[in-house]
């Protein structure tokens, strides 16, 4: 069976065309193969996480403590800063995409709230930013400070 485009007609001969029965083959992309310099697809990237939180006043030492906690438990911590209703985490994850960094972000506080012993504050910020990003903002002077020293530091 030949396919004929809507409103064409099907050839039947003349210049250009095929021998009675020769089909011509259809070629495609594979799934694996990528343009020039294009990163594959599934190879995992490092994103820059910056997680907010906020809640109920809880007591300056213990929410220092839980916080050097989840830097123990976690890969990738860089930084964190609090005070006693709030703090911002900051981290490298490595992921996917943003869809996944995003959503490992997103419950990394609840996950770690009770072995840790965090705060039961919600998260009220997420920025995830790919390295190019990172370094472009950090060399143009308008993206956060460098995170350094490395640790835990009050606001």
């Amino acid at each position: 069976m030949r396919r004929v485009r809507p409103g064409a007609q099907a050839s039947r001969g003349g210049a250009g065309s095929r021998a009675a029965g020769e089909e011509r083959a259809l070629t495609s992309v594979a799934a694996g193969d990528r343009f020039e310099g294009e990163e594959p697809v599934d190879t995992p990237r490092l994103w820059h996480v910056t997680l907010s939180v906020s809640g109920k006043e809880a007591p300056l030492p213990e929410v220092r403590r839980a916080l050097e906690q989840l830097a123990h438990d976690h890969p990738f911590f860089l930084t964190s800063r609090y005070a006693v209703d709030h703090a911002e985490i900051r981290y490298w994850e490595e992921a996917r995409d943003l869809h996944d960094a995003a959503a490992v972000a997103l419950r990394l506080w609840g996950e770690h709230r009770q072995t840790a012993g965090l705060p039961p504050w919600e998260i009220v910020g997420l920025e995830v930013i790919d390295r190019a990003t990172y370094h472009q903002r950090i060399a143009e002077g308008y993206g956060p400070p460098p995170a350094s020293p490395v640790g835990v530091h009050p606001f």
